[in-house]
C-alpha cells in the first residue's frame, strides 16, 4: 500500500478518537444536568447500638461490667488498648435529613462502672416518632373501602351451589410397619 493511504487511515484514526472523546465530554455534561433533577432514593441507614435516654438513666457508678452490657448491650467499640472504655455510637442516615450520630462513652476502673459521658440521647419515643414520620412523609392515605347498601344492590348476589352428595369415603388401606418388628 502506498505511503498516502496509511496517511489518510492514521488522520481518520484521529479525527475519529476526537469525535469520541467530545462526545463523551457533552455526554458527560448532560449527565451532570439530568443527576441534578432525579435524585436517586436512598434507603433508610441505622448503624450502630441506640442508646435511649431511659437507658443512660439507669446508669450510676458502682455497676458491674455485665450489668451495664445487660442495660446498654454489646458495645460497638471496646479497644484492646483502652480495656477500662466502652463507646457506644449510633448514627441515622435518612433521605433529606442531615445523618444523626449520638455517642456514649463509659469509663470503668477494674469490673465497675467509674463514669459516662457522650451526648444527650433520644428517648425511645422520640426515636420510634422521627423514624415513622420518616416513614409516612410523602405516602398518601388510602381511601377507606366502605360500601354503602345502595352501591352493594348494585351487584347481585353471587348464586350459591346446589348441595352436592357426601364425598365417597376412600377405602381405608393397611401399610406395612416402617420398622422391623423386635425379635
Amino acid at each position: 500500500m502506498p505511503a498516502s493511504v496509511h496517511c489518510l487511515r492514521r488522520l481518520a484514526l484521529g479525527l475519529t478518537a476526537c469525535a469520541v472523546l467530545a462526545g463523551c465530554s457533552s455526554f458527560d455534561g448532560a449527565s451532570q444536568r439530568i443527576a441534578g433533577v432525579v435524585k436517586p432514593f436512598q434507603i433508610q441507614v441505622v448503624q450502630g447500638n441506640f442508646v435511649s435516654r431511659e437507658q443512660v438513666a439507669y446508669l450510676q457508678p458502682g455497676l458491674t461490667r455485665q450489668q451495664v452490657r445487660d442495660v446498654l448491650g454489646t458495645p460497638l467499640l471496646a479497644s484492646v488498648f483502652h480495656a477500662d472504655r466502652w463507646d457506644y455510637v449510633f448514627t441515622l442516615r435518612r433521605q433529606g435529613v442531615e445523618p444523626q450520630a449520638y455517642r456514649l462513652t463509659v469509663f470503668f476502673k477494674g469490673d465497675t462502672l467509674a463514669r459516662f459521658e457522650g451526648d444527650t440521647m433520644p428517648t425511645e419515643a422520640e426515636f420510634v416518632a422521627s423514624l415513622d414520620v420518616a416513614s409516612r412523609k410523602g405516602k398518601r392515605v388510602p381511601p377507606p373501602l366502605e360500601a354503602t347498601p345502595a352501591q352493594l344492590e348494585r351487584f347481585p348476589a353471587p348464586a350459591r351451589p346446589a348441595a352436592a352428595a357426601p364425598a365417597a369415603v376412600p377405602p381405608t388401606t393397611a401399610y406395612p410397619p416402617l420398622e422391623a418388628p423386635a425379635r
